[in-house]
C-alpha cells in the first residue's frame, strides 16, 4: 500500500492574546485544574508576547519539508493537524478526505516517546477521523527519530554555536531538558531512556563530558511524583559544585514554544542568576536544514520500503 500524503501532527498554540484563554480551555478540556493554575499559564503567554510560535514553526516545517520532498522527486502533499488549535486535526482530516487522499504517513512532532507525547496523538488522530467522517483514511507512522543522526547533528550544531559565545566555554556544563511527566507514566514508556540517548549523542558529537539531564514544566497534582531533577534545582546543584556556566539544551522540544521561552528563558535564567551561575540557552532545532532533511530522508526511506513490499506481493 503506497502513501499518498504526509501529516505532521503536533500540539498547537495560541497565535494572538485573544486566543490564549480558549486555547487553555481546549488543552484542559476534561481535566479539573484550579483556576489559579490557568491564570498562571495565561500570564506566561502574556509575559512572552501574548502568543506561541509553535504553529508558525510547524507550518514553516511543513512548507520546507514539501519543498525538500519535491527536490527528491517525492511528490506527496504535506499537511498539518494540531491537537489543541487551528488547524485542528479534525479540520485537516476533513480537508484531506475531500481531496480523495486515503493513505497517509503520520509524523509525530515529539522526539521522545511516552503516552502523552505519542500514544495520545495516535488516539487523537483516530478520534478526529471519526468526527470528520474520514474513517477511510489510514495512517502508518514514522519511526522514532530521537537518535537520528540528522536530529543529533542539528541540535549539536545549535549547541556549538551557543558555546562559541559563552564565557568560560571550557567550564560550561550542558544541561539537557525535556518535559517532566509523572513517574508512573515514565515507568511504562521508554521516555527517560530516549531523552538520555539523545542527550548523550549530542554531548558525544561535541566531545563534551560535562553534561546532565533535568526536567521542566511540571503541571498537575503536586502530590503525584514526577520526573526529577527539576531544572531550577539542577542549576542550584551545579552552583553548589562551583560550576561557573550552564548551557541549557531543550532536547525534548523541537521548537521554541512557551515552555522553552518562559520556563527556561525567564524562570530558569532567574534561578541561574540567583545561584550565581552564568546562563545561556541553545536554540531548538526548528528551522535548521538538517532537521527538515531528516524527515525528508525518513519519509523517502519509508516510502521505498512500502514500494518494495508491494512489489514483492505483486510478483
Amino acid at each position: 500500500m503506497d502513501v499518498d500524503h504526509v501529516l505532521l501532527v503536533g500540539f498547537g498554540g495560541p497565535t494572538h492574546p485573544d486566543e490564549i484563554q480558549p486555547f487553555l480551555e481546549q488543552v484542559t478540556r476534561g481535566h479539573r485544574l484550579p483556576a489559579a493554575r490557568l491564570e498562571d499559564v495565561a500570564h506566561h503567554y502574556h509575559r512572552v508576547g501574548g502568543r506561541s510560535r509553535y504553529n508558525e514553526y510547524t507550518l514553516a516545517l511543513a512548507q520546507q519539508l514539501a519543498q525538500c520532498l519535491q527536490q527528491a522527486e517525492i511528490h506527496r502533499p504535506v499537511f498539518v493537524g494540531l491537537r489543541n488549535w487551528h488547524p485542528f486535526l479534525e479540520d485537516t482530516l476533513r480537508h484531506i478526505h475531500a481531496q480523495g487522499l486515503r493513505r497517509g504517513l503520520g509524523v509525530i512532532l515529539a522526539p521522545h516517546r511516552c503516552d502523552s507525547s505519542y500514544e495520545r496523538y495516535l488516539r487523537d488522530v483516530d478520534q478526529a477521523r471519526q468526527r470528520a467522517g474520514a474513517q477511510a483514511i489510514t495512517y502508518r507512522y514514522l519511526a522514532s527519530w530521537h537518535d537520528h543522526p540528522l536530529f543529533i547533528r542539528a541540535q549539536a550544531d545549535a549547541v556549538a554555536d551557543t558555546l562559541d559565545r559563552v564565557p568560560a566555554r571550557a567550564q560550561a556544563h550542558l544541561l539537557f531538558t525535556a518535559h517532566a511527566i509523572p513517574t508512573d507514566m515514565a515507568g511504562a514508556a521508554v521516555y527517560v531512556e530516549q531523552v538520555a540517548d539523545s542527550s548523550q549523542a549530542v554531548a558525544r558529537r561535541l566531545g563534551w563530558s560535562s553534561w546532565s539531564v533535568a526536567y521542566q514544566s511540571r503541571s498537575g497534582d503536586p502530590r503525584q511524583p514526577w520526573l526529577e531533577p527539576e531544572v531550577s534545582a539542577a542549576i542550584q546543584t551545579l552552583a553548589q559544585r562551583q560550576c561557573p556556566q550552564v548551557v541549557i539544551v531543550p532536547i525534548g522540544f523541537f521548537c521554541d514554544n512557551v515552555e522553552v521561552v518562559y520556563d527556561l528563558d525567564v524562570e530558569a535564567q532567574a534561578a541561574a542568576a540567583a545561584a550565581g551561575v552564568g546562563y545561556s540557552r541553545a536554540p531548538t532545532v526548528a528551522g535548521q536544514a538538517a532537521f527538515t532533511q531528516m524527515f525528508a530522508q525518513m519519509i523517502g526511506e519509508t516510502l521505498s520500503g512500502v514500494l518494495r513490499r508491494c512489489s514483492r506481493r505483486v510478483s
